[in-house]
This record gives structure tokens, sequence and C-alpha cells, in this order.
């Protein structure tokens, strides 16, 4: 029998920003969870990662396949630029759909998705970023980029009709002790893959890390919105007289589908 999936995630707007253009989906009824980082201005950017994630929800639940139904959040968003004479909207997408502990990501620009287990981070997505294309062709270091004036230029997001969508996928098992991240750029832009895998290594619950991860990120400068999402698979609550271990140790959380 499959272990129910748990979950926690918020989003907050930074230290820098006054608009939260970040977007969250938890659907547990669908098994789908995604984070939406819009962009545009002038409320355009809430207006996008909020259909993106509305019209992400609708497809799948009509039945398309993660990847097609992130083609339909592209066309909707495409749609309400053009009628409304908007051509700046867009926003980036990362979402997960589990089938069991199997999963599918699947992702447009530079939010991204890690697995995490004691002692080990990996990223499963792969950015659609200028500096990304640097650091595959060996021009720069995974440091370097972290600070390069042109970080935040992405290459790939929902909302553009001048190039054909790219959407990433990748597809894997969640194992008992690991968690799934979701996150926008605004937690990774302050936090490198280390620190992440450290904050998951010592909280004690999905919505512990939650915390943890958005107050560290906003403590080292909260330039940016700040979003994420934790999944893991379910397991016993342990009782108040066993010893508190970490929740990558024994995953619990109040949270359930």
């Amino acid at each position: 029998m499959d272990q129910a999936l748990i979950y926690a995630g918020h989003s907050v707007p930074g230290r820098v920003r006054e608009h939260n253009e970040d977007a969250l989906l938890c659907c547990p009824q669908l098994k789908l969870w995604a984070i939406a980082d819009g962009m545009g201005g002038h409320q355009c950017g809430e207006v996008a990662s909020a259909l993106a994630l509305q019209t992400l929800q609708s497809a799948c639940a009509e039945g398309l396949e993660l990847v097609e139904a992130v083609h339909a959040a592209n066309r909707a968003i495409l749609s309400v630029a053009r009628a409304d004479e908007q051509r700046g909207m867009g926003t980036t997408l990362v979402a997960v759909r589990f089938e069991g502990a199997a999963f599918s990501i699947a992702w447009v620009g530079d939010s991204r998705a890690y697995r995490v287990s004691a002692g080990h981070i990996e990223r499963l997505s792969h950015d659609h970023s200028w500096v990304q294309t640097m650091i595959d062709a060996g021009q720069m270091s995974v440091e370097a980029a972290r600070s390069h004036p042109q970080r935040n230029v992405i290459l790939q997001c929902l909302g553009r009709d001048d190039q054909p969508l790219q959407v990433g996928l990748q597809q894997g098992v969640l194992g008992e002790h690991e968690l799934l991240l979701l996150c926008s750029d605004g937690l990774t832009g302050e936090l490198d893959d280390a620190q992440i895998q450290q904050l998951c290594s010592n909280a004690q619950t999905l919505d512990q890390l939650v915390e943890q991860l958005l107050a560290q990120a906003n403590e080292l400068g909260g330039k940016d919105n700040i979003s994420c999402i934790v999944l893991g698979r379910a397991a016993t609550v342990p009782s108040v007289e066993a010893k508190p271990q970490g929740l990558l140790s024994r995953l619990f959380t109040s949270r359930k589908p």
C-alpha cells in the first residue's frame, strides 16, 4: 500500500518587493503541486502567475498530461496578454504530479525542483537561463553565476510569443526518507544548494522546514519574492516519549491530503 503524500508550502514578498508576484498551487486531490513566479510589472506578474496555476489545475483535472497542461497555461496567458495589450506579462513555472510515489516534474524558466535526502541534494530541473547556458558551455562557474549581473535573465517563460515554448520534464520516484522541494528563484537566489540541504536535514516537520527556508532567505537579503513547497511520504508520527529525529529520518507533519 502506498504511503500518503504530505506537504507544506508558503510564499512571502521578501524584504524589498512591495507585491508578491509568486503563486502557489497545492491540490492533493489531483496530486498536483506547483509554483509560478510572475513578471511584467503593474501587477501583471500576479495575474500571469495566478492564471498559469488556475489553467494548469483545470487542464490536469480534464485529463491532460502535465506538459500538455503547461502548454495550456501558456496559451491562456498569451490570450489575456494580447487582449489586454499587456505583452510583458509572463511567468516561470515548476510543477509536480504524483502517481503513488512516482512523479513527473515540468518546468519553464528558473523556478526549480530538488530531491533531498540525508547528506545529499539533487537538482531535478535545469534552469532556462542565460547563466545556465554559460555554465553548460563551461564558460562560467556555478559560484560566479550566483552573483553575475545577468543571473536573472531567463530564456523561457510562459507568455512569450517570440519563440516556441520549451517545457522541461523529469521523472522519478520519491523515496521514503526523501523530500521533494519546489521553489522560486527568490529562495535559490539567497540560499545555495548546500544551505538548502542543511536546513532540510535539521528540520523536524515540513511546516517548520518551510518556515526556516523562507526566514533564512529573508535574513540573507530577501531581494525577491520567496516561495517553496516541500513534499514527502508520510510516516508514523512519533509519540511524545520518542526521541526527536530529523525530518529526513522520520517524516511527519500535521498536514495530510
